[in-house]
């Protein structure tokens, strides 16, 4: 599921679509500036981000495509796997890619 958010924001050339993501995606860390994050058992907490995105201006859902597609193209796969390798032969687990410093954390 962390990959179909991604690619829904590469394929984004546009900046019309807005990203909608759960809290508890993994993805969550690395796009929670650009997308509407949700908690999927929310019901009301959704449907208020359906009805926000579905209302917001052409040029804010622009922005915040910007955001995520800049997100999404500094870590490419390229930049996991020689994070990983790095990691790997350093032998060091505190190397190995995590969150970002300003890591998303859920609300509960």
């Amino acid at each position: 599921m962390n990959l179909v958010c991604k690619e829904y924001c590469a394929c984004n050339l546009e900046g019309r679509g807005v990203l909608i993501l759960s809290e508890f995606a993994g993805a969550a860390s690395q796009l929670h500036r650009g997308a509407l994050m949700v908690n999927p058992y929310d019901i009301e907490g959704v449907s208020s981000a359906i009805f926000s995105a579905f209302s917001m201006s052409g040029q804010e859902r622009q922005r915040r495509m910007k955001i995520l597609r800049r997100a999404v193209r500094k870590r490419d796969i390229f930049w996991w796997v020689n994070t990983f390798l790095k990691a790997a032969f350093a032998r060091d687990l505190d190397a190995f890619p995590r969150g970002t410093a300003e890591e998303y954390v859920p609300c509960n």
